[in-house]
């Protein structure tokens, strides 16, 4: 986009503008608005999951089984004969065309999930604490909520939301975080859907010229939010879910310290400002001449709502967001999933990695801190691992803590790092787990407040 004075300002009828406002309402509405149902607070895209995971309960596993099984066998396909199939398809593609590492994760994945279907092997691999968790559990209701989130979403990211409050943050962003104005979207993206998606985003603005190695870095490690679904689904399993309130206002507030702090330590600062492609890309941050940033935000959000009014497209490209999830990320959560659950129940190695927070928690007051100082590292492994080994912490306080740290840490390999990692943003394995303790650090004492306030 060339920002010049050419941009006259349009005369815009009411329709154009409704294409924008109502998706983007009903986005919020189905996507971000908290409300009651029979005594329960949630948001009516985990109700809809919720109902459908309940309805097929039964065959559910099943399903997933044969979905981890085939991506994990057209990995192998593709990878030993390359069929025209999957080669003339940009789609089908970057579903298969993947590096080793992945592949050998998926494999892994196939095997965990048959052993912990069929309940064959040793026990610890598919007891309902670790494989069995991970497959009857975790993954049947990832599968739902994918379902409904690939459909959902584009409401909130193709109809110009986005576009509208990227332009309202650009005098915010810069000063602040030292971003990009753009890159408050792909935060948005995956506050709402999916720090993959977070991730995702900002993998391909980053091959296309629009951010920096070091703004790519940060904008992956410190603004791929965890989704509030998901935050939903931890607070439920820690049995608190009539706090979310007060417990989601504390994970922003740690959260936006964490992200102004981030950038301006190592690793992350250490980064350098150079492009992927060598060059620049104009990222439309400079509101042209004769606009407000609120006009200039509302023009380009009725431009991307024009673009995306077509029904069709609509239904193929949420039909291929599920199936990327689908394919993509469940052999994934069922591979680190069950090895780190496996690793936290069966070997010591959390605990020991957490005793360094135990006179951390002692000092903040958090009761109970010897159990707290088990889920402080082993949410590395994965970002539910934290509630599920906390939820046995008979006071509220101290799990509201495990929640909360939990889901502001953010890097977690069993997603996020994982996407990362299998990205072409220069980040290595070691400095995700630098990142993550500094990020547990910084939000710990800020959490803590919180809870001596709530309680």
């Amino acid at each position: 986009m060339h920002m010049g004075n050419s941009y006259e300002k349009q005369k815009f009828t009411a329709g154009d503008y409704l294409k924008f406002i109502v998706p983007s309402i009903i986005g919020v509405l189905l996507l971000m608005f908290p409300f009651k149902y029979e005594g329960d607070t949630t948001i009516l895209v985990a109700l809809l999951a919720g109902g459908l995971t309940g309805l097929l309960e039964s065959i559910l596993p099943t399903i997933i089984v044969i979905i981890i099984a085939l991506t994990g066998i057209m990995t192998i396909v593709y990878k030993t004969s390359k069929p025209a199939f999957i080669e003339e398809s940009e789609f089908l593609k970057s579903i298969f065309d993947v590096s080793n590492f992945w592949l050998a994760t998926r494999i892994i994945g196939v095997v965990l999930s048959i052993l912990v279907y069929l309940e064959i092997g040793p026990e610890w691999i598919w007891s309902e604490d670790t494989g069995g968790l991970i497959l009857h559990d975790l993954i049947l209701g990832l599968f739902s909520i994918f379902l409904f989130a690939g459909f959902l979403l584009p409401f909130l990211t193709d109809f110009g939301l986005l576009e509208f409050v990227g332009a309202l943050l650009t005098p915010l962003m810069r000063p602040v975080f030292k971003l990009p104005g753009r890159s408050s979207i792909d935060c948005m993206a995956s506050f709402v859907g999916d720090g993959t998606i977070g991730v995702a985003l900002t993998n391909k603005q980053y091959e296309d010229g629009y951010y920096t190695t070091k703004e790519a870095s940060i904008i992956a490690t410190t603004f791929s939010v965890v989704s509030i679904t998901f935050s939903l689904v931890v607070l439920n399993q820690v049995d608190l879910a009539h706090l979310f309130g007060p417990y989601y206002l504390t994970v922003v507030i740690a959260g936006v310290v964490a992200a102004i702090i981030m950038p301006r330590i190592p690793p992350l600062s250490r980064k350098k400002d150079t492009y992927y492609t060598g060059e620049k890309m104009d990222v439309g941050e400079d509101v042209p001449e004769g606009f407000t940033t609120a006009q200039w935000g509302t023009y380009l959000a009725v431009k991307r709502a024009e673009e995306s009014g077509n029904v069709k497209n609509f239904v193929t490209n949420g039909f291929k967001t599920v199936l990327d999830m689908w394919l993509g990320v469940l052999p994934v959560i069922m591979a680190f999933g069950t090895i780190a659950l496996i690793i936290a129940e069966a070997t010591p190695i959390f605990d020991w990695l957490g005793m360094p927070f135990i006179p951390i928690l002692k000092l903040f007051k958090i009761p109970y801190a010897v159990e707290a100082s088990k889920t402080m590292v082993v949410g590395f492994a994965d970002m539910f691992l934290p509630s599920v080994i906390g939820a046995s912490i008979p006071n509220e306080m101290t799990r509201f803590v495990v929640a909360t740290v939990s889901i502001t840490q953010l890097v977690y390999l069993s997603e996020v790092g994982a996407v990362i990692l299998g990205s072409r943003i220069p980040v290595s394995l070691g400095e995700l787990f630098i990142i993550f303790i500094e990020r547990t650090i910084i939000t710990l004492p800020i959490i803590a407040i919180a809870a001596h306030l709530i309680f």
